[in-house]
């Protein structure tokens, strides 16, 4: 019997967790702080030995196998003193993927890679196949894996979850994009990132396929000199050659297979027929016909959090992008805007570089809104524009209903972390919605 142990009991370990106990291993869970009482329930409930506040690190060199949480950097104690000895260490990801042999959909990028994971599933369902989604998104791969079989997975991945892998093979890898993101775990070195997420098509051969950006700048510089051995299709937003998708008008063409209007579409904006190109290229690699998911395609609304929109009221439409984390994200965002904009940003700041947004938001926001301590940099760039700071969401959203006019939008794209004001993106964009729905109504309790 195999000993597994594993560092971290957050979705990624519970799951590892799970699925060793399936597979009959000697299963133990460590982690260094304290575990959501659902996680710490799951793993009572199955008989699961844990520990919690520490690492004890001689039941680690007992195991056969160590499953790393991908929040746990590299740099990490344990992790150095346990590579020192030459213990085996894999994700939770390279586990998984040594328990199954369905076919493996992962997909990753900077921006956008829920949304395209997510529309990707829902065309694969449509199209009749058995399918569950999962990674960095949902549950854990390994608790798909685990508990729920399907001939193929969609998975989720950030670059983090690509760091462990050995042998782990997709059948299909997606690289959206690469932009600035998570540099400090890199070093500040965006070759170093860049080689994490091209890891996805590392061990790929050549009845596998990798789908990538064909004018996306990082990834073409990634892949120079790195030749890979799976078969390749590109996607770009110019009609260019060789390419298996591209933006003419407002169609995605995909030559020899179909034609599909962005107008029909429910998503907004260039960076989401993208997202939808690369969606399409895995539906068409895996048989799927273009009626049986046009309606899915047409149907498919934004993720919660990512250019969610939550209300039009007195004419305005409130759109919540807290997931919006990076100028990269606020970019895509404010290019899709095509009325003027109120524009809710701030939180901590990451070292952004805002130059990358300053035509956009000349053209098209109105009136800037700073969330937070942070402004200085935000008046920096954008200080010509009218210019308010406030300290809450409610203040924040009462103010852009005053400022906006019948036919603006009032977006909530922060380009920062949330952890000033709130425990999460998520926390940040449920208070923006509750905010907003409060619009007109009598004073009430404290927002979420």
């Amino acid at each position: 019997m195999k000993k597994i142990a594993i560092l971290g009991a957050g979705e990624s370990g519970v799951g590892a967790a799970l699925l060793a106990h399936r597979q009959g291993a000697e299963v133990w869970v460590s982690d260094a702080g304290e575990i959501a009482p659902r996680y710490r329930q799951t793993l009572e409930e199955k008989g699961i030995p844990f520990e919690t506040g520490r690492h004890t690190i001689d039941k680690f060199f007992e195991a056969d196998v160590i499953v790393k949480s991908p929040g746990i950097p590299p740099t990490a104690e344990v992790i150095q003193r346990l590579k020192g000895a030459g213990k085996y260490i894999i994700s939770e990801v390279e586990y998984a993927f040594q328990c199954t042999s369905a076919h493996i959909v992962a997909i990753t990028g900077s921006n956008g890679k829920t949304t395209t994971t997510a529309l990707t599933y829902e065309l694969l369902k449509a199209a009749g196949l058995k399918v569950e989604v999962g990674g960095n998104i949902g549950h854990s791969f390994a608790r798909l894996v685990a508990e729920k079989p399907a001939d193929y997975y969609v998975v989720e991945l950030s670059s983090f979850q690509l760091d462990d892998i050995d042998r782990f093979r997709p059948a299909i890898a997606v690289l959206l994009n690469i932009t600035a993101d998570h540099l400090d775990r890199y070093g500040y070195d965006m070759a170093r990132y860049a080689a994490a997420k091209l890891a996805i098509a590392r061990n790929q051969q050549a009845d596998d396929l990798f789908i990538y950006r064909q004018d996306d700048p990082w990834t073409i510089r990634a892949m120079s000199g790195k030749p890979l051995q799976a078969r390749t299709q590109c996607f770009a937003l110019q009609q260019a050659e060789g390419l298996a998708a591209y933006l003419s008008g407002q169609h995605i063409q995909l030559p020899g297979y179909g034609s599909f209007s962005t107008a029909e579409m429910q998503l907004m904006g260039p960076h989401n027929a993208l997202n939808a190109m690369a969606a399409l290229l895995v539906a068409k690699a895996l048989g799927a016909q273009p009626e049986q998911i046009r309606p899915a395609l047409n149907g498919f609304t934004a993720i919660e959090h990512r250019l969610e929109k939550v209300a039009q009221i007195a004419g305005v439409t409130y759109i919540n992008d807290s997931k919006a984390t990076n100028v990269e994200s606020v970019w895509y965002a404010l290019q899709s805007m095509d009325r003027p904009v109120v524009w809710i940003v701030g939180g901590i700041d990451k070292g952004n570089d805002y130059s990358l947004l300053e035509e956009l938001v000349k053209k098209k926001v109105k009136y800037l809104i700073v969330l937070g301590e942070n402004k200085e940099k935000f008046f920096q760039h954008f200080g010509y524009k009218p210019f308010a700071q406030v300290m809450r969401m409610k203040d924040a959203v009462e103010l852009a209903a005053r400022v906006s006019e019948a036919g603006d939008y009032v977006l909530l794209s922060p380009a920062c972390s949330s952890f000033d004001l709130f425990e999460n993106y998520a926390q940040r964009g449920k208070v923006f919605k509750y905010e907003v729905k409060q619009l007109g109504k009598p004073a009430q309790a404290e927002s979420p």
